[in-house]
């Protein structure tokens, strides 16, 4: 009798043991976010699954409604495993572009880009400075008049006759306010403030996808900053232009490398939000018998093989291998992958990633998963690139907090 007692609770150890190594090992395995398609299963293996919302509560894995979900993850529908956050999103179809256009952005303000000083009467003085303005600073107003363009901040500091200005302007999101004096140049003979400011900016890059039927676009895959500062230009209007390559300067350890283009006259659509995740618009119009693809699901996107589609000269794009080194799908900061380009022809080319080419799409599995963003200095080769996902589900709830 006691050997059998003692073979029951070796039996039961041994049961207790398993169920709970099932269970810490779900708990660290299973993620913490999930992402899924609408109708579609929810992938916990063998283990159950329930929907902590009193409204989907059920113990399908299939879900039917698009929107955001608390899931209960358990052993044999009794043993508490996790919480997960479950993303149920529609499939959404775009088309793949990969073509070279020419940004031109007007900012909603003007950006100070550096201070100086005056040479007045009184000798060298910084009214900026005393004023405690700083570079990155984006001026709003001047004594309540709305400021658009550098050339009204200039007229309105040269006939103040040195008389205290008051400035409304936004720093890190905050809206502030400050007093600033002008001084008498004695050189150039009119009042200055010793500030240097940008209300506009330009350059290439490259379309990742449009919509068809609405006209919607990105391109980029991060945000148009000013040069001298680093801070993204806050946009107030803008448009995207035809653009053509002229030439490459290949990209070397140490050395980013550019596409050299130029741009036609012909406005292709319109800009409506510059942010980290890309440059968004509305296309005047599109290619209604193009081919539309599938933008991937995080969960859908693997290490291995991929093309990106480029253009990178004569004005034709084409498709070149890569490869998707690592995922970071939790990334805020669009680096959710780490890329290497294998093409020989491109790497012939242009020396791998270069200035220019951020926004090319990457496709992988017949669906797009991404665009490149960024390129590693000391490896040409290699870089970074944003999900799609992530492009077109923050480009639409920004554009829904603009509306209203």
């Amino acid at each position: 009798m006691k050997k059998i007692i003692k073979c029951f609770c070796c039996a039961l150890m041994s049961l207790c043991t398993l169920l709970m190594s099932a269970v810490v090992y779900g708990f660290y395995t299973l993620p913490d976010e999930m992402y899924t398609l609408e109708g579609s299963d929810i992938d916990v293996g063998f283990y159950s699954c329930t929907f902590s919302d009193e409204q989907t509560k059920n113990k399908s894995r299939a879900v039917s409604a698009v929107g955001e979900y608390k899931v209960n993850i358990s052993l044999f529908d009794k043993i508490p495993v996790k919480i997960s956050n479950l993303t149920v999103s529609n499939r959404r179809y775009v088309v793949p572009s990969g073509d070279i256009i020419g940004l031109r952005m007007f900012t909603d303000g003007v950006m100070i880009v550096a201070t100086d000083t005056v040479d007045s009467e009184k000798g060298a003085v910084n009214p900026s400075k005393s004023a405690r303005l700083e570079t990155g600073d984006v001026i709003r107003a001047i004594d309540g008049i709305k400021i658009e363009s550098s050339a009204q901040v200039e007229q309105l500091v040269a006939s103040s006759g040195g008389k205290t200005l008051r400035i409304e302007y936004t720093r890190n999101g905050a809206t502030l306010s400050a007093e600033i004096t002008p001084e008498y140049s004695v050189s150039e003979q009119r009042y200055k403030t010793g500030l240097w400011i940008r209300d506009s900016a330009a350059g290439i890059g490259t379309m990742t996808f449009y919509e068809k039927s609405t006209g919607f676009f990105a391109s980029l895959g991060h945000a148009v900053c000013d040069i001298d500062t680093g801070e993204i230009l806050p946009l107030s209007n803008g448009d995207i232009v035809d653009a053509s390559i002229s030439g490459c300067v290949k990209g070397k350890a140490g050395t980013a490398g550019e596409l050299c283009g130029s741009f036609k006259n012909q406005s292709l659509g319109a800009l409506f939000l510059n942010d980290g995740c890309g440059v968004f618009g509305y296309l005047t119009k599109t290619d209604k018998t193009a081919e539309e693809i599938p933008i991937a699901l995080k969960s859908e996107i693997r290490t291995g093989s991929a093309q990106i589609i480029a253009t990178v000269e004569n004005e034709s794009k084409a498709y070149y291998d890569i490869e998707i080194e690592k995922l970071n799908p939790d990334d805020k900061d669009g680096k959710n992958m780490i890329i290497k380009i294998k093409d020989a022809a491109l790497i012939e080319k242009t020396g791998g990633i270069v200035q220019g080419m951020s926004g090319s799409p990457i496709i992988q599995d017949g669906r797009l998963v991404g665009a490149v963003t960024h390129v590693f200095l000391n490896d040409p080769t290699r870089g970074y690139g944003i999900f799609a996902e992530t492009m077109l589900t923050h480009a639409r709830e920004a554009e829904m907090k603009q509306a209203g």
